[in-house]
């Protein structure tokens, strides 16, 4: 007789180390799941016992035993439905990324996930064993076999052949998947190779929200047996999704579904940051942030990310002139926090920044003006607004961008000044297509027109561009990212026709600022390849190629 499961997968963010807050969480959803949507089987994101990644908490015995015993809580609320819930399996001397299949008030089953993910911002080894004795993880649901996967293991063709080939004809594969551009095409595409050689269906559950310098963007997606992957659902955002899934045929017809209306690069990459800053500051206590508003593209973007993410009532715009600031940026930040409704305050640097030259002027006897007096401007302005964060509370949100980082034209303890950098992970080429496609939605324009068409400038000394010391954007970006992202050589950059020198001098840039970005203030990764946990280059590097 023709059999349907009701499917019910929890789209939502488990918070890392929030182990008591998660499994009282996880219980109460077990009983909506089956109680409002009336599931036959609910499924949670990998290890969100514990939330991903819990890092070298997992080193603490304390911790592990706290999650076990979450676990084995939660079990006792799974009557009626089964449940599938990630944790950290602590089993002796080894500890396992598991999930446990939880009926009938206990722990049925226990999945060992087999592929361990050990490469860019992955060190699952660091942690993890692989069980030499595990395999596949098969048991029925109203007479339907369901098999059990996590996250890596369904990027590779083994577990899940092995899988079906032991009676799965579902497969329920929860995942802690972070979010970077072009990953959900890569997604549709193993899915559907997955499928043609399992022959078995897929519900794809992944975790969502910020994590630090991760962003988890959900996305989740069900793909039939025939390979037909349906719609992603709506990304960056907590919900429910509930599916029914047809035996017989091996498809599935959404309940609760709201598919993704926008998933083109910006709008993704601008979800992704806007949820980074959000999580980061309420997972760390904070429930305001200052921007420094200089009327350039970066800050400017920053500044409608942050409006975006917690609401104007909660951002503070400072405006921080020196004797070399153009009365348009003054115009143009004044502009964008009226069209914002952000509160504004202006602090002009003049008086200090004399007080510092003053000072300075006999050591400096006879010795031409040059970036010491430039970037003594950009350390007052950071040090002025870490005093404005001491004095009333917040965070300060820094606003360099991944080509600044990368080349150094940033000024430690300056404009790097800050508590989190959401642009920090795009090249600014990027950062002027986020800033034309977000005044394409919502309504009026929420950054001037003049932010984007103007030359950038650090507005450090008279008539100062970017492009007298570097490169035009798109020609540094195009290096950048063959260098960094792509790790190709400095010969394989020039093969690909661009000037020798100026390849060399980008290059060296990026070697020599490698000590700045250890001092970064972390943000949200959105590339393939984000300076940070991911990118971690020696300091001392004698290497050149």
């Amino acid at each position: 007789m023709p059999t349907s499961l009701r499917i019910a997968m929890a789209q939502f963010d488990f918070p890392v180390g929030a182990v008591a807050r998660n499994a009282e969480r996880i219980a109460m959803m077990i009983r909506e799941a089956r109680e409002e949507f009336g599931a036959d089987v609910v499924v949670f994101p990998e290890l969100a016992i514990s939330g991903y990644p819990p890092e070298d908490l997992l080193m603490r015995p304390a911790f592990l035993a706290d999650c076990e015993r979450a676990l084995h809580a939660v079990a006792k609320e799974a009557t009626g439905i089964v449940a599938v819930v990630g944790w950290p399996e602590s089993a002796g001397s080894v500890l396992y990324n598991a999930a446990s299949v939880l009926r009938d008030g206990k722990v049925a089953h226990t999945y060992r996930k087999r592929e361990l993910p050990n490469y860019n911002v992955f060190d699952e080894r660091r942690y993890f064993h692989v069980d030499p004795d595990g395999g596949a993880c098969v048991f029925e649901i109203k007479g339907v076999p369901v098999g059990v996967l996590v996250c890596e293991d369904l990027w590779f063709a083994e577990p899940i052949v092995e899988t079906a080939a032991a009676g799965a004809q579902l497969v329920l594969v929860p995942n802690a998947s972070p979010y970077e551009r072009g990953k959900h095409a890569e997604r549709d595409a193993m899915l559907f190779e997955r499928i043609r050689e399992s022959g078995a269906a897929i519900a794809y559950l992944n975790v969502v929200g910020g994590q630090d310098a991760l962003v988890f963007d959900g996305a989740s997606l069900v793909a039939d047996a025939d390979g037909s992957v349906h719609p992603a659902a709506v990304a960056f955002a907590d919900q429910w999704l509930v599916v029914d899934y047809d035996a017989e045929a091996r498809r599935f017809s959404p309940v609760v579904w709201v598919d993704d209306g926008d998933e083109s690069m910006d709008a993704l990459a601008w979800r992704a940051v806007t949820r980074g800053v959000r999580d980061y500051c309420f997972k760390n206590g904070f429930s305001k942030v200052w921007v420094g508003l200089s009327g350039g593209l970066d800050s400017s973007v920053v500044l409608a990310m942050a409006v975006d993410a917690l609401g104007a009532e909660n951002v503070t715009a400072v405006r921080l002139p020196s004797r070399y600031t153009a009365g348009l940026s003054n115009d143009l930040a004044d502009e964008q926090c009226k069209a914002l409704g952000v509160r504004m305050l202006t602090l002009p640097i003049e008086q200090p920044f004399q007080g510092f030259l003053d000072t300075l002027a006999e050591t400096f006897d006879g010795l031409e003006p040059d970036v010491a007096e430039e970037n003594l401007q950009s350390r007052i302005r950071g040090a002025m607004m870490m005093a404005m964060t001491n004095k009333f509370g917040g965070l300060l949100l820094t606003t360099g961008n991944k080509s600044e980082y990368a080349v150094g034209y940033a000024t430690i303890y300056g404009d790097m000044c800050g508590g989190y950098a959401p642009i920090k992970d795009l090249y600014k080429t990027e950062v002027y297509g986020l800033a034309k496609w977000r005044n394409t939605v919502g309504g009026a324009p929420v950054i001037p027109r003049g932010v984007i068409t103007r030359p950038p400038s650090a507005e450090l000394r008279a008539d100062q561009t970017d492009q007298d010391s570097l490169p035009p954007y798109d020609v540094l970006d195009a290096i950048l990212l063959r260098f960094v992202d792509y790790e190709q050589s400095r010969d394989e950059i020039v093969a690909a026709g661009f000037e020798a020198g100026v390849v060399d001098k980008v290059l060296r840039l990026v070697r020599i600022s490698e000590w700045k970005r250890h001092q970064a203030a972390p943000g949200p990764k959105v590339s393939r390849r984000a300076f940070g946990r991911e990118r971690r280059y020696p300091i001392s590097n004698g290497y050149t190629g």
